[in-house]
């Protein structure tokens, strides 16, 4: 291959990676504006940085909504049994949970699951916690409420129902961040 050849193709190479680089930052870009406009725009004018309420499945098959739980702090977990981290961050999960359980409620929130293994995980790794079930159908409209950009994402609301923080992946300042709160 001649010098001049060897020059067009890494020209070829060079265009295509930052073609791809910008590409993939415009999506990333426009992914992180959507979840930003999601979480700055209430349900009404009224509900004004509240959590936005939901209605799922819970392990009995009963419909469990969000704000029954007001009057308590929750951890909003969204996971599922096919995510590691997910997977690996439940012993963390299970030390604040006891560590705090006076002062907080967890509520799981399994997604891309099928019943029967979301049913099957939950009992092999012990979860105490409250458990529910997001349908793919469901995912989407819930996902884009909470700005979920991956797995796991968790969620604080106050006992007033505002949401708080929302953290995506298995992050250490997550439980920094619940320390601080439950002084």
């Amino acid at each position: 291959m001649n010098w001049n050849m060897k020059k067009v193709l890494l020209t070829v190479v060079l265009l295509t990676v930052t073609m791809t680089l910008a590409s993939s930052c415009k999506q990333n870009t426009k992914a992180a504006e959507a979840a930003a406009a999601a979480a700055e725009q209430p349900e009404t004018a009224s509900n004004e940085g509240m959590a936005p309420d939901f209605e799922l499945p819970d392990l009995q098959g009963n419909k469990l909504a969000l704000s029954s739980l007001r009057g308590k702090y929750v951890v909003l977990d969204f996971w599922g049994s096919w995510c590691i981290w997910c997977v690996r961050g439940i012993p963390k999960m299970k030390e604040y949970y006891a560590k705090y359980k006076d002062k907080m409620e967890i509520l799981g929130i399994d997604c891309r699951d099928s019943e029967v293994k979301w049913k099957a995980a939950v009992e092999q790794h012990g979860l105490p916690w409250l458990q529910v079930r997001c349908s793919d159908e469901e995912l989407p409209t819930i996902g884009h409420l909470y700005g979920i950009e991956g797995f796991p994402t968790k969620a604080v609301v106050d006992p007033e129902g505002k949401l708080l923080k929302v953290v995506v992946g298995e992050d250490p300042a997550f439980y920094t961040y619940l320390d601080e709160l439950f002084k």
